[in-house]
C-alpha cells in the first residue's frame, strides 16, 4: 500500500504566500513523476506544477513566475511554494505520485484546501 499525504494549506490574503508539502510513504522502489492539482468549486481537476525524478518542471501558465515546484527523492517528498497568491488560486489542492513497485500506479493524496481572500 502506497499513502501520499498533503500539508500546509489554510486562509492567506492576496499576495502572500503559502507551502504546501507532499509526502509519499509505503511500498515504493522509487517515485517518477509528482505533480500539484487544483480543483476550485464547479471547475475540474487541473495539472498546476510537476517535478519528474531528475528535477524536470512543468507549470501551469497561470502560475508560472508565483509558484516553485521542488522536490527531495530522498525523502519521497515534494513542495510547492507558493507566492503572490490571488483569489483565483482558492482550491483545494491534491498531490499526485507515479509511483514503481511492481509496476508503476498513480496515487492521490486527499488534497489540502487553499484559499486566497481578496
Amino acid at each position: 500500500q502506497v499513502q501520499v499525504v498533503e500539508s500546509g494549506g489554510g486562509l492567506v490574503q492576496a499576495g502572500g504566500s503559502l507551502r504546501l508539502s507532499c509526502a509519499a510513504s509505503g511500498r515504493i522502489l522509487s517515485i517518477n513523476l509528482m505533480g500539484w492539482y487544483r480543483q476550485a468549486p464547479g471547475k475540474q481537476r487541473e495539472l498546476v506544477a510537476s517535478i519528474d525524478r531528475v528535477g524536470t518542471t512543468n507549470y501551469a501558465d497561470s502560475v508560472k513566475g508565483r509558484f516553485t515546484i521542488s522536490r527531495d527523492n530522498a525523502k519521497n517528498t515534494i513542495y510547492l511554494q507558493m507566492n503572490s497568491l490571488k483569489p483565483e488560486d482558492t482550491a483545494v489542492y491534491y498531490c499526485n505520485a507515479g509511483v514503481v513497485w511492481v509496476g508503476q500506479h498513480y496515487y492521490w493524496g486527499q488534497g489540502t484546501q487553499v484559499t486566497v481572500s481578496s
